[in-house]
């Protein structure tokens, strides 16, 4: 099998059966970069030595009897958002171009710790600011089905480098559904983890209490034993949740049987109707008729505060990262630009001038909003209310769970749009958020899988689950994947057409 081909899973065992080497297994997807990453743009830093460094290590211990985990040496992703040793970390932005770090992550060392070679460093919106990977300071990134489309956002890269091949594992970061979005516009599995499932240490923040570490992959099982690798408890992180994360390689393989019975869906039915796309909602009631051939019990259930949603988290988020954003001075790190005509500038004109160089439109227009909800006078009118809309949405959850065991609804209401098309309409690109908010602003875990084609386009499917029932995740994903995948006779991904073509 072409290695570049194998799931994470399928090159786990086939390394522990000796069939190939972490080495070629790099090797190969390195080369697959080469090939095909000048048309997807997915990375934004490709550290080959550093990754065949690591292959050689993860070989020896192969070889000695002593893998550091199950999938020690398969390589991985990782969006520029996290905190690498040795490799540049920019958050897609002119501001800390150029700035490596001095230290890892925490998902990073636990990477490194469980022996995946670490490819390079994946495209992403500015800070995370965006839903289609257009508002990267280094250019977009491409859809691999469609290269004149978008992948979603804000981690397009992480995304669209595993739909490409060019990595079967990535990590990603969902503020509001920049893993999952970008999975169901690409054909792959996103995961957004419990809040606090997944150390934030080492992750720069857009939105401290939305911002969530989480797996891109090609399949749901490579999710799950993804997500084992870098959840738990971790010390410096002060919204770590102290219980260990476990059992959702069981799940998986447990929902791969397609045996649902006893489980109780709730359709929600406010995240669906107008604003839907056709096909989206036509995939979505072929998903649900599979659920309950698999025995499971679909029901509607309604959250009537989701309607909110989405004007709450741009209240909610912007605030948070303006606050956030406000540590990019010119003073300490980063881009520092002299002011114009000025020949002993303050600190505030250098700080202003620096600022204005260096971020992008969408940070701007997010950092003016989030300003101004937290300004003198209108705290309590904007961000106050926000937050009293988020706890409407978190008791929506609640008298949900005591009616359903997981809720589902589509990932995204359409499919990946063209490149420029929402350039200019923010409200209209902020609207592809509408079926993701909710989870972040209750700090739930999802999922999303791929569930089939509109007009030869990927569509998603979501899951949401109580917090840390994580592993019903895994068990509806992997059984409606199973059940998808019958019906194929295959991956989802084997039917993309432009994946092989882009390389020109």
């Amino acid at each position: 099998m072409n290695d570049v081909r194998r799931t994470a899973a399928e090159a786990a065992d086939a390394l522990a059966a000796g069939e190939t080497t972490s080495v070629a297994l790099t090797q190969a997807h390195l080369d697959r970069i080469a090939e095909v990453d000048g048309a997807v743009h997915a990375f934004l830093h490709v550290d080959a030595e550093g990754a065949l460094a690591a292959a050689e290590e993860s070989d020896r211990r192969r070889a000695s009897g002593a893998p550091a985990s199950p999938l020690d040496g398969v390589p991985v992703a990782v969006k520029d958002v996290l905190a690498t040793r040795g490799q540049p970390t920019t958050c897609g932005s002119k501001v800390l171009e150029g700035w490596v770090p001095p230290y890892d992550a925490t998902v990073v060392t636990l990477l490194r710790e469980a022996g995946l070679p670490i490819l390079g460093k994946t495209n992403m919106d500015e800070f995370a600011m965006g839903s289609s990977t257009e508002h990267s300071a280094y250019g977009p990134t491409r859809n691999p089905w469609d290269l004149g489309r978008v992948p979603g956002g804000s981690g397009g890269g992480s995304a669209a480098a595993v739909a490409a091949f060019e990595a079967p594992l990535a990590l990603g970061t969902d503020t509001g559904g920049s893993i999952r979005q970008p999975g169901a516009l690409t054909g792959t599995v996103g995961v957004k983890p419990t809040y606090g499932g997944v150390s934030r240490y080492g992750l720069v923040a857009m939105a401290n209490s939305l911002d969530q570490v989480g797996p891109v992959t090609r399949t749901v099982l490579d999710s799950a034993l993804l997500h084992e690798v870098i959840g738990g408890h971790d010390p410096r992180d002060s919204t770590s949740l102290p219980d260990p994360v476990g059992g959702l390689v069981e799940a998986a393989r447990r929902g791969a049987a397609g045996d649902l019975t006893g489980l109780k869906v709730g359709k929600i039915a406010e995240l669906r109707g107008e604003g839907y796309q056709d096909g989206v909602e036509e995939r979505f009631e072929d998903s649900l008729a599979l659920l309950e051939k698999a025995g499971a019990e679909v029901i509607e259930v309604a959250c009537p505060s989701f309607v909110h949603a989405l004007a709450a988290y741009y209240l909610i988020m912007p605030s948070e990262a303006s606050s956030n954003l406000a540590r990019f001075d010119a003073m300490r790190y980063g881009l520092r630009v002299p002011p114009d005509g000025v020949d002993d500038p303050s600190a505030e004109q250098v700080m202003r001038a620096s600022r204005e160089a260096g971020f992008g439109d969408e940070v701007k227009r997010r950092i003016i909003l989030g300003t101004f909800a937290l300004s003198a006078g209108y705290v309590d009118a904007f961000y106050g209310k926000g937050q009293k809309v988020r706890t409407l949405i978190q008791r929506d959850f609640a008298a949900a769970w005591a009616q359903v065991d997981v809720l589902v609804s589509p990932t995204s209401p359409s499919t990946a749009f063209p490149i420029g098309e929402k350039q200019h309409d923010p409200r209209s690109m902020y609207l592809n958020d509408v079926a993701t908010v909710p989870a972040n602003l209750a700090g739930v875990p999802g999922i999303s899988v791929p569930n089939g084609l509109h007009d030869g386009l990927p569509v998603g499917f979501q899951v949401l689950a109580p917090r840390q029932a994580d592993d019903r995740l895994y068990r509806v994903g992997a059984a409606l994947e199973s059940l998808l995948e019958q019906q194929w006779g295959g991956p989802l991904l084997s039917q993309a057409p432009a994946l092989e073509g882009a390389s020109a």
